[in-house]
């Protein structure tokens, strides 16, 4: 077949040449720019809207100003959105604005849309029209059977992997004979083509799609069947697009091949705002717009409508160091304003400490707490200020996800602690006993509850006794008997670690922190990040009973069950909001920009982080506030950060630092020739270290992991110096610990990870 684009010659389309004349009433209001993208009805549109210069209200209009004009009927519009709520608001809006519910015409997401046209063609894609779309946990477990089939090790390589190694092609249209072979030999050792193989064939089998397929074959139906392209061509005379900077490949093609014809396409989108990358959105696909319709038009909404002249003044020039862009300028008519505040703090529990107190000061200025957030980098940097909060009975929530100590990996770490502490917690047992996998089938357990129950004890002590009789078979004795020995051993060290130092131990040695490792999924970076931050909050606490019933505390705080809350969420949640006050805690180099987007995408990858900061500010409607800290404690030892290179590019002009750095302890004078104060660019006069690290290459940026010290560097008879038990002098080594004669504490077992030589 021919080129697939250029399917429908433009003079066949019948749209209306002469609309009919109508009252324009509802442009009242619009500014210029505003007014220029509803009125330019035909051929390719881009509308780069800007953070906060009425997006929404320039599509709803635009969809109205089609049919009062009489261009064309609601069912010859394609409208696309990424979720139903804000397929929802678009025709509520519309129908206010028209004075009657609009009927017939195809809004809604893409998977919506794509998933209507399957089902009127699903004969041409194998599927009959009442196929079944599988969630992810039915992926999952198909995927599971699938591993088992072929023998392949979950342990190694668990089934949410390939899942996410078989979405990701998805997402780039790419069915089981279009990757490529070095792709498919690289990807998890060259078992998940195979596995991709197998499971699009047990899909077809089973009648049923996921949500992958959804775009995947309607392209393949489009590019395989011109007949059915060109009819949706000739029906959809006009196709809007929203948040188009968030499109993915599948996406792109899918919207490409639908327009191509008449090109009546209009996207709105903004390239500033593409954060999404690692769910599989490409920024490329809004800066070659005009490459893919030549002649496109491009509008620009540049009039904020939400920020002060000195936030926008920031985010502006931050955003202008990014090269992949297509530029604009923010500008508003608000009042000027605050500046963005930059406040520098010693460590990160100052971080937290001097932000809360700052919303405590504000709520009693009449400020209400519902018009502040915290805007976080990882969600791992909740902890803090979820706890501070706390402390000073200040209602929060946090959106997007779950407060710190509700999280799963949160939960199972410390269910390992609490049958450590107390071995008659079954709630607990329960928990991880087969968490990671150890093969403990659903028959031995109901075996060892029978028992408990029969006998009126713990699980444990069921497990005990069991393990002494021919009640189990001999393979689950021998695991019951493996995770007792492991509880046992673990209740020991306890007596001679730190809870932080046994909670490090724990999650190596079970191997739940390998687990998440292997795990592939986009979120077990964020739950290993969680796992470490659970560490450095042990490290506030001598014993681990303390620490438990601080949980224990937490975990029954009543919150206000009004409305009035501070609001918490990662910056990537935060897209799309606003706030009169926002605070931008973290940003330091390593952790904003994250070290890991560095790593893996390098400069793509900065741009990115970039893009993520700008929406950050753009947030604020009054007052922004950047902080960055001096130290963090990762796995229980002070690390030392430099401030994000971020910090530096913010516009002088538009910014003021809060108070002197924050830094009120001694021996401040040492870092102050680190960080500077703020004046000029917002980091200048932070000295040579700065300057030098802003020089560095890739390769020797800073790291936010636990500075390791090879047991190989270390010798018997060498001092090192322990956060909890002081100076020390080693006696022994056993890989990666250590047996220490510390001066005042006596012999101690200790991790390497937790000493520093002296």
């Amino acid at each position: 077949m021919n080129d697939p684009f250029e399917l429908t010659d433009p003079s066949e389309d019948p749209r209306p040449t002469t609309p009919a004349e109508r009252p324009a009433v509802y442009l009242d209001g619009l500014n210029e720019s505003q007014r220029e993208a509803v009125e330019a009805t035909e051929g390719p549109v881009l509308v780069l809207a800007g953070a906060g210069t009425g997006k929404t209200r320039v599509l709803t209009t635009r969809l109205a100003h089609i049919l009062l004009q009489g261009r064309a009927r609601p069912g010859e519009i394609l409208a696309v959105t990424f979720t139903n709520k804000a397929a929802r608001e678009m025709q509520e809006r519309v129908g206010h604005m028209l004075g009657t519910p609009v009927e017939g015409w195809w809004v809604g997401t893409f998977h919506a849309l794509a998933a209507r046209i399957l089902r009127r063609h699903a004969e041409a894609v194998g599927l009959k029209p009442n196929f079944t779309i599988l969630d992810t946990d039915d992926q999952v477990r198909l995927i599971k059977q699938i591993l088992a089939a072929r023998d392949i090790d979950t342990k190694r390589f668990p089934p949410r992997t390939f899942s996410a190694v078989i979405q990701r092609w998805k997402d780039r249209s790419l069915g089981p004979e279009k990757v490529s072979q070095g792709e498919a030999v690289e990807a998890l050792d060259g078992t998940a083509i195979d596995v991709y193989k197998d499971y699009q064939s047990e899909l077809l089998r089973q009648n049923a799609a996921d949500f992958g397929d959804l775009l995947m074959l309607c392209v393949d139906l489009f590019q395989s069947q011109p007949d059915i392209l060109k009819s949706y061509q000739r029906r959809f005379r006009y196709v809007l697009v929203d948040e188009y900077q968030d499109t993915n490949v599948a996406q792109y093609l899918w919207l490409r091949l639908l327009a191509q014809g008449h090109q009546n396409i209009c996207c709105v989108g903004d390239d500033d705002q593409s954060i999404y990358s690692w769910r599989g959105a490409e920024v490329g696909n809004i800066l070659r717009f005009e490459k893919d319709f030549p002649g496109a038009k491009v509008v620009r909404l540049e009039r904020n409508y939400r920020s002060t002249p000195h936030i926008l003044g920031a985010a502006s020039g931050l955003i202008a160091n990014n090269e992949g862009r297509l530029g604009k300028t923010l500008w508003t008519d608000l009042n000027e304003g605050e500046k963005v505040r930059v406040h520098g703090v010693w460590d990160s529990t100052e971080e937290a400490r001097w932000i809360v107190d700052d919303m405590e000061a504000r709520q009693m200025r009449g400020e209400s707490l519902a018009t502040m957030a915290v805007l976080v980098r990882t969600s791992a940097q909740t902890r803090e200020f979820e706890e501070r909060l706390i402390t000073l009975g200040i209602a929060y929530q946090v959106i997007g996800g779950l407060r710190f100590y509700e999280r799963q990996e949160i939960r199972d770490a410390v269910a390992y602690l609490r049958v450590i502490a107390q071995p008659d917690d079954d709630l607990a047992f329960q928990r991880i006993a087969n968490v990671p996998k150890r093969g403990l089938g659903d028959a031995s357990m109901q075996t060892v509850h029978m028992h408990a129950r029969a006998r009126g004890i713990s699980l444990s002590l069921a497990i005990r006794e069991l393990t002494t009789t021919d009640e189990l078979k001999s393979r689950p004795k021998k695991l019951f008997t493996d995770l007792l020995n492991e509880f046992d051993r673990w209740r020991v060290e306890a007596h001679d670690h730190s809870p932080a130092e046994l909670m490090d131990i724990v999650l190596d040695e079970s191997g739940y922190t390998e687990m998440w490792k292997l795990d592939k999924s986009i979120d077990a970076p964020g739950r290993i990040e969680n796992l470490k931050e659970l560490v450095v909050g042990l490290s506030a606490f001598d014993t681990l009973t303390s620490f438990l019933e601080h949980i224990s505390l937490v975990m029954e705080n009543e919150q206000n069950k009004g409305t009035d809350k501070v609001t918490l969420m990662t910056l990537h949640g935060a897209k799309g909001l606003e706030f009169d006050t926002v605070y931008l805690p973290g940003w330091e180099e390593g952790l904003f920009p994250h070290q890991r987007a560095l790593d893996e995408t390098g400069t793509n990858g900065l741009e990115e982080e970039r893009r993520l900061a700008y929406v950050g500010l753009t947030r604020a409607r009054k007052c922004a506030t950047v902080t960055f800290a001096a130290n963090r404690r990762i796995y229980g030892q002070w690390q030392s950060s430099l401030p994000s290179r971020f910090v530096d590019e913010l516009p002088a002009g538009h910014i003021e630092r809060a108070g002197e750095l924050g830094l009120s302890r001694g021996g401040f004078a040492e870092d102050q020739a680190v960080f500077g104060k703020v004046s000029g660019k917002a980091s200048e006069g932070y000295g040579a270290g700065w300057k030098r690290a802003q020089n560095r290459k890739p390769q020797d940026d800073l790291v936010f992991a636990p500075a390791r010290v090879s047991s190989g560097g270390l010798e018997v008879g060498q001092r090192i110096f322990h956060q909890k038990f002081g100076y020390g002098s080693i006696q022994g080594l056993d890989g990666d610990k250590l047996d220490i004669k510390f001066e005042k504490a006596g012999m101690k077992k200790v991790m390497v990870s937790f000493v520093e030589k002296v």
